[in-house]
């Protein structure tokens, strides 16, 4: 029956209409099954970009679509490396097809763990979805674990080491997990086009053109360097503009401070979480199951949020409110280094105004964000991007192109101050009462979001 399953073709190919790839095609039973998944189907309901979606109004796509955009970049490179550069055809540095539906499954779940709000939420409640995400492939309570086990025993543990990078084939693993992989293209792409910033694309095309297997993993025609060229500038023209973006990072700072004020209401209001946020208390707890984790989604915050904005605690809910109606923190960039003691000043400023400055100012570093610009000159890098010449050579790309060199290892960000957009309002200048003073104070330190 295992063995049954495992080669277990669709009678009719199943597709999936996309934005990104026109079709997404699907051919093997084991990947509808898991596409149908309650723990998959799961990932509509959580944003890819989580608060970006308030600065980028078109971003509203779910991680399902992201995943089922990786399953598909994946089969497409299976289905080169076996036409062109299979074992068979240019021996042991080739693809051997049999790793196909373990690359097809890992790729499809990578990002299975996710919860909503992904970062922030891990942040807070001290969370990791890769280790989730092991534990949703490896736990046979799940329906994920269950199809997977029905290819054979130890499958699912197989395609969870894929996504641990501990599988013993690196050319598996690389296109999954490297500086150029299936998950980095395809959610480039798919931000790009439901951000709306056009600066986000690039060849994918080409890239797959030039795409080779090798015994260390995975390497690049020495022809398609440009097309490279192009990813690795669009990787980071997407992260500058768009996943750097201050009001996202505005957003988060809000949730965050949400998320934190309910933690610490939670041991002193017990009952209203539980008629608010019953699905929470678990995280409130910090004593959560698997099952726990796989009931949340957005939603399920979202209505949390909703019902606080009626809390008797006046934090709780304008925080809540501002959270659900887009009212993001202002910011204004700094150097730590020389400003770190007029930061404390405005901290009182703010404080003096009413807010109290734990739950109304932040200080965010875009350099704190889980994003690894290219380096392959660190002891630990992730995977060096490398070209292969005519006679099998390899040389990094950083060695041979002048673009990325610039680029390479050059982290760009700022260091922001967080702060309520009241402190800036024009309209209460004049308020003697409450703000004029603070305004003022506060006003006089900032200029065109910088802090003078």
């Amino acid at each position: 029956m295992s063995l049954a399953y495992k080669y277990q073709m669709l009678p009719v190919e199943k597709v999936f209409r996309d934005p990104v790839h026109n079709y997404i095609h699907v051919n093997h039973q084991v990947i509808l099954d898991l596409i149908n998944s309650k723990e998959v189907q799961r990932l509509r309901r959580i944003k890819q970009l989580g608060t970006s979606s308030f600065t980028f109004h078109g971003a509203e796509h779910s991680r399902f679509s992201h995943s089922l955009g990786v399953y598909e970049i994946t089969r497409q490179i299976c289905d080169i490396f076996k036409q062109t550069y299979s074992i068979e055809k240019i021996g042991e540095e080739g693809w051997d097809d049999s790793q196909r539906l373990i690359a097809l499954c890992a790729a499809l779940l990578h990002d299975i763990g996710h919860g909503p709000y992904s970062h922030t939420f891990e942040h807070i409640f001290h969370t990791d979805h890769e280790q989730i995400t092991e534990a949703i492939i490896t736990s046979p309570q799940t329906e994920v674990y269950q199809i997977l086990n029905r290819v054979e025993a130890g499958f699912p543990e197989k395609v969870a080491s894929v996504i641990t990078k501990t599988y013993p084939n690196p050319q598996v693993v690389q296109m999954i997990s490297s500086q150029i992989d299936a998950d980095r293209m395809d959610y480039l792409l798919r931000d790009a086009y439901y951000t709306g910033t056009k600066y986000g694309t690039f060849d994918l095309t080409r890239i797959l053109q030039m795409i080779r297997p090798c015994k260390s993993g995975i390497v690049f025609a020495m022809e398609g360097m440009h097309a490279v060229e192009d990813y690795i500038v669009s990787r980071y023209q997407m992260h500058i503009q768009v996943y750097f973006h201050p009001s996202s990072r505005g957003m988060e700072v809000g949730l965050e401070h949400l998320l934190n004020r309910a933690h610490e209401l939670f041991f002193a209001e017990k009952e209203m979480f539980q008629n608010t946020a019953q699905l929470l208390i678990p995280f409130f707890r910090e004593n959560f199951t698997l099952e726990d984790y796989l009931r949340l989604d957005d939603g399920v915050l979202n209505t949390a949020f909703n019902l606080w904005t009626e809390a008797n605690d006046p934090v709780l809910n304008d925080l809540s409110r501002r959270f659900l109606n887009r009212k993001p923190l202002k910011s204004c960039r700094f150097e730590p280094e020389t400003q770190e003691n007029l930061i404390e000043t405005m901290g009182h400023i703010v404080e003096k105004a009413g807010f109290n400055p734990n739950y109304y100012t932040a200080i965010n570093s875009s350099y704190d964000l889980p994003y690894d610009f290219y380096q392959p000159k660190l002891e630990k890098h992730r995977t060096q991007i490398e070209l292969q010449q005519n006679d099998g050579t390899l040389t990094e790309l950083s060695q041979i192109s002048q673009l990325v060199a610039a680029l390479a290892g050059q982290e760009q960000g700022d260091h922001r101050f967080y702060f309520p957009k009241e402190m800036i309002d024009p309209k209460l200048q004049n308020d003697s009462d409450l703000f004029g003073e603070t305004y003022r104070l506060f006003a006089s330190h900032i200029h065109n979001g910088e802090l003078i």
